[in-house]
Order: structure tokens, then C-alpha cells, then sequence
């Protein structure tokens, strides 16, 4: 479904005073200094929706975050751990999170594909915000905002990258075995304690100590993590009460943190990839529930494997 254009007209303007309430701001690289200036801003419009994407309740929606640019990685997922399913009175629905790379920024003229692409698969949501490393904050609150609108019932959500392997089977299968109480309360993924912001400026996760100080709170690295769709409306509910951060599965640990909740590791989540000497082994991804990263043949080909009937693990 395409939006009006009168709905594309973004409201947010830029925050000018923000320049006097943080130390050394003019010394700030630029891409901070943006960031910073629509920090406040989370009033974006859906350009491509799936308002009836969760009508039947799913047990499992799949939410991985992509870029326009990125059909192959989107067309992999679809044809192996994406496949939306039914299994067992259990549903799993797909949609990828996408921003927009204007003409401005040099990037090509997109649009028309993604249109076609929404309409053909229907599992495209779109924003008119710019998709930007540190905008992934955004697109954080802006999934959530769409959950608590147009998918309150469904049961779990997987939100990950489009560049990650997932067994969704074995989800489905953990999923399976929770408790009522465990199941309401559940964040689980690759948990990082104790950690604190990178001071080198070289490095694509570099933070000022202008911006933060001290060490972040547990979070889930942010290749891919599992949630109750509970949590994800508690979630939506705090984002109100903290800014924006630009790194994104640091800023969900803020959210959990604010709700009183810490996010649980699970073994089976390899964000940092897995031993070199397992990774021909099919068997390795068998207990596993998601490996970083992977390239689209590569998801492929263990999705095909991982189906043998013949297989024995």
C-alpha cells in the first residue's frame, strides 16, 4: 500500500539549540551533528505498509532490517529461513525494514523496484527517513510503533540483518518448550555486558565522551535477537522516555534497562560467526539459531542441506 504524498511531508525540523547543550558540539564529525540535530525527530511516514500483514495472529514474525539496494540478500531470505510458513497451527509472516537512499546522496532511483518488489512479495515496510548507520536507532522505534499498531497480537518477533543465516526451525522448536510466564518476559540473543562506547575515531562504532559516559547496559548484539511481542509494546511504550542513541542494540538495552529487564544470552546465537573448522560441517548449524554473516548463496546452501531428509546429525 502506497501512502499519500501528503503524508510524506516530514513535520520534524531541525533542532538548532541542541548546539549550546552539548560540550564541544562544533568539533563534532558532521554525521553526529546531524544525528543530533533531529534527535527528537521520530514523526516519519510509512511510504510502503502491510497493514494486513499480521491479520491471522502470527506466532512469529521475521523483521529483518535491509537497504533498498539489497534485492539479493531480501530474495535469499524469502527462499529459505524467511519462507513464511505454517507449521503446527504455528505462523511465521516476513518484512523487511527499509529507510530511503535519496538521489541526493548519489545513490540510484530505487523507487519503482521497491514499489514493484512491495507488491509482489508484500513484505516491505518502507519509511521516508534517511537509511543511515545511525538512523538504525530509528528504524528501531519505528518497527515498534508499527507492531503496536498494525501486528499487537502477534506471539514472537526475530529482528535481525539482512546479512544473518537463521535455522527458523530451531526457533520455532525453542519457542516450543517456554513456559507461559517465560514466554511473556523473553529477550534472548547474544547478550554483550560491561561494555562501553569505542573512543577510537577511526572505528565505525566511535562515540564521543560528549555523548556518553560510563558503560552501556546488557545488550543484545544486534545481528538478530528474539522477543515476546509483549516485550516489543513495552518497548514502544519507553521509547517516549529515551533519546535516541546512535547505535541501535545499544539503545534497545536502554529501553529493556528503563523497563526494569535485561536481556538473556542463548547459546545458539553466533553473532561473531563460528569456528572456521565447523563451518563446512552442516551439522554445526543444526542447534544453532543464527549465524553472522552469511552471504545470500551461502544462506542458501545451508538452508538446502539443513532440509536432507538424509541428514543425521
Amino acid at each position: 500500500m502506497v501512502a499519500s504524498n501528503a503524508s510524506l511531508l516530514n513535520s520534524c525540523d531541525m533542532d538548532t539549540n541542541i548546539q549550546s547543550q552539548i560540550k564541544d558540539f562544533q568539533n563534532l564529525p558532521d554525521r553526529f551533528k546531524d544525528f543530533l540535530y533531529y534527535l527528537r525527530c521520530k514523526n516519519h511516514s510509512l511510504v510502503l505498509d502491510q497493514p494486513d500483514k499480521c491479520k491471522d495472529k502470527p506466532f512469529l514474525l521475521l523483521a529483518i532490517k535491509s537497504l533498498t539496494p539489497h534485492f539479493d540478500r531480501r530474495q535469499a531470505i524469502r527462499e529459505c529461513w524467511g519462507k513464511e510458513i505454517k507449521i503446527h497451527n504455528m505462523t511465521v509472516v516476513r518484512v523487511f525494514l527499509l529507510g530511503e537512499t535519496p538521489q541526493e546522496d548519489n545513490h540510484p532511483d530505487l523507487s519503482g523496484l521497491i514499489k514493484y518488489e512491495s507488491e509482489k512479495y508484500n513484505d516491505i515496510l518502507l519509511w521516508n527517513y534517511k537509511d543511515t548507520f545511525f538512523n538504525l536507532t530509528l528504524k528501531e522505534v519505528l518497527f515498534l510503533k508499527w507492531v503496536s499498531h498494525s501486528c499487537t497480537d502477534v506471539q514472537f518477533i526475530f529482528k535481525g540483518d539482512d546479512d544473518v543465516f537463521v535455522n527458523t526451525h530451531q526457533i520455532l522448536d525453542y519457542l516450543k518448550t517456554l513456559s507461559v510466564e517465560k514466554a511473556k518476559d523473553l529477550f534472548v540473543g547474544d547478550v554483550i555486558k560491561d561494555a562501553g562506547p569505542h573512543r577510537d575515531k577511526k572505528l565505525k562504532y566511535y562515540i564521543p565522551e560528549s555523548l556518553y559516559e560510563g558503560s552501556y547496559p546488557p545488550y543484545a548484539g544486534g545481528g538478530g535477537f528474539l522477543y515476546s511481542g509483549n516485550i516489543a509494546l513495552r518497548l514502544y511504550n519507553v521509547t517516549n522516555r529515551v533519546l535516541l542513541y546512535p547505535i541501535d542494540d545499544v539503545y534497545t538495552g536502554m529501553c529493556l534497562e528503563k523497563l526494569g529487564l535485561a536481556p538473556e544470552k542463548h547459546k545458539g546465537f553466533k553473532t561473531f560467526d563460528i569456528e572456521e573448522k565447523q563451518k563446512n560441517n552442516i551439522c554445526s548449524y543444526s542447534n544453532l539459531i543464527l549465524v553472522h554473516p552469511r552471504k545470500p548463496e551461502e544462506m542458501i546452501k545451508i538452508w538446502s542441506r539443513l532440509q536432507d531428509s538424509s541428514l543425521n546429525c
